[in-house]
C-alpha cells in the first residue's frame, strides 16, 4: 500500500492527484505546518531525514521529491500517463517534468520570500530598508523572470492542449503546482495568459483532481 505523507498546502497535493489519476489505492498520513513559521513539523524527519513533503512509502521503499515520486509511481503502474519512448512527446514530457521544479519554482519561491520580508519581525528603523530591498529585488530580478517564464509557457500551450502534446500526462500533474502558485502570487492572469488559465481550468475540472482535493483537504493555492 502506498502511503502519502501529506503536508497541508504543499506539493504533496499533486501526488494525491496523480494517484487518483492512476487509480492506485493509497493511504494518507497528515502533517500540519507550524502556523508561525509555515515549516513542516519535525515528525516528518522520522520518514525522511530532510523532513519535507512530498514523501511516500511503499512497503520498505521511501521516495522523496515530487519528480522522483512521479517517475516511481508511473513506472510502478506500467508507464501509465507517460508518452511512448522515442517520441517527441516523450522528450517534452521529460523536459516539463524537470522544468517545473528546476526553472519554474525558484522565482516563485523568491517572490514569496521577498513579499514577506517587509512584515518579518525586525527593529522599526529597519523596515524602510527591508521594504526598499524587497521592492528592488522584485522589480529588477524576480518579476522579469516570472514574466519571461509565463510568456514562454503561454506560448508552449498555444499549439497544444497539454504540456507533452495532445494527451494528458504526469508532466501536467507536475506542472500544476508552479502554475497554481503563479496564479496566486506570480502574475498569471486570464487576460495576459489565456492558455495557461485554460490549462488550470481543465485540470481543476478533472474528476481525479476533485477527488484528490476532497481527500487531501483545504488547499490554499485554490483560494
Amino acid at each position: 500500500m502506498i502511503v502519502v505523507h501529506h503536508l497541508n498546502n504543499s506539493r504533496s497535493q499533486r501526488i494525491l492527484w496523480l494517484l487518483e489519476e492512476l487509480g492506485v489505492d493509497y493511504e494518507i498520513r497528515r502533517y500540519e505546518r507550524d502556523p508561525r513559521t509555515m515549516l513542516a513539523p519535525p515528525e516528518l524527519r522520522a520518514v525522511h531525514p530532510l523532513g519535507k513533503s512530498p514523501v511516500i512509502t511503499d512497503g520498505d521503499v521511501v521516495v522523496a521529491e515530487s519528480g522522483a515520486i512521479i517517475e516511481y509511481l508511473v513506472q510502478r503502474e506500467g508507464g501509465k500517463l507517460r508518452p511512448v519512448e522515442g517520441t517527441p512527446e516523450r522528450l517534452r514530457y521529460t523536459y516539463w517534468l524537470h522544468f517545473a521544479e528546476g526553472s519554474a519554482m525558484p522565482p516563485l519561491l523568491l517572490a514569496l520570500i521577498f513579499n514577506r520580508l517587509p512584515s518579518a519581525p525586525m527593529p522599526f528603523f529597519a523596515r524602510p530598508i527591508a521594504r526598499a530591498l524587497a521592492k528592488g529585488v522584485r522589480e529588477r530580478m524576480i518579476d522579469p523572470q516570472l514574466r519571461s517564464q509565463l510568456a514562454y509557457m503561454e506560448g508552449e500551450l498555444a499549439s497544444r492542449e497539454w504540456f507533452a502534446g495532445d494527451a494528458f500526462t504526469a508532466a501536467d500533474v507536475q506542472m500544476s503546482f508552479p502554475l497554481e502558485a503563479a496564479a496566486q502570487r506570480g502574475g498569471l492572469t486570464a487576460a495576459a495568459h489565456p492558455h495557461l488559465s485554460a490549462f488550470l481550468g481543465r485540470i481543476h475540472a478533472r474528476p481525479a483532481y476533485r477527488r484528490a482535493i476532497e481527500r487531501g483537504g483545504p488547499y490554499a493555492l485554490l483560494s
